[in-house]
C-alpha cells in the first residue's frame, strides 16, 4: 500500500513563490521606471552639449548679447533640469535595487524550502521502500511458514 506524499510546508512554499513572482514584477517595473528617467538625463545632457556647441559656434561667427544672454538662461534651466532629473534617477537606481535585494532573498528562501522538499520526499522514498522491503520479508515469512508446516 503506496503512502501519497504530502510536503508539510507545501503551502509556505507555495505563498514564498507567490511573493518571488511579486517582487520580480516590482523589480521589472523598477528597472523600466530607472531606464525612463536614464533616457530624460541622457536626453538632456544631449540636449545641453548640443546647445553649449551651437553656442560656441554662434560666438565665433558672431552674436548678440541677447543671443548670447537667451543661450545663458535656456542653458541654467537646463541645468536644473538636469539636477533634478539626476536626483529621479538616483532615486531610481535605488528603488531598482532595493527590489533586486528583495527578489534576491527571495529566491534564496523559494530555493531552500526547494532543497527542503527535496530532502523530504528522500526521506519518505527511502521509508516507503524500507516499508514495503519488511512488508515483503513479512510475507516471504508467511509463505515459508506455510509450505513448511503443510
Amino acid at each position: 500500500m503506496m503512502v501519497q506524499y504530502t510536503y508539510r510546508f507545501e503551502k509556505v512554499l507555495t505563498i514564498r513563490e507567490q511573493e518571488k513572482r511579486q517582487f520580480e514584477a516590482a523589480y521589472h517595473e523598477a528597472v523600466r521606471s530607472f531606464e525612463k528617467v536614464a533616457t530624460q538625463l541622457y536626453e538632456l545632457l544631449k540636449k545641453k552639449e548640443q546647445l553649449i556647441g551651437y553656442q560656441n559656434d554662434r560666438l565665433k561667427s558672431g552674436s548678440t548679447i541677447d543671443e548670447i544672454h537667451h543661450y545663458a538662461i535656456f542653458i541654467n534651466s537646463l541645468d536644473h533640469a538636469i539636477e533634478d532629473v539626476q536626483k529621479k534617477v538616483s532615486q531610481a537606481r535605488a528603488r531598482m535595487q532595493w527590489y533586486e535585494q528583495k527578489l534576491l532573498e527571495k529566491n534564496l528562501e523559494v530555493r531552500k524550502f526547494e532543497k527542503m522538499r527535496e530532502k523530504d520526499f528522500q526521506t519518505f522514498q527511502e521509508e516507503q521502500n524500507r516499508i514495503e522491503s519488511q512488508n515483503l520479508d513479512e510475507l516471504s515469512s508467511l509463505i515459508y511458514n506455510q509450505k513448511i508446516f503443510r
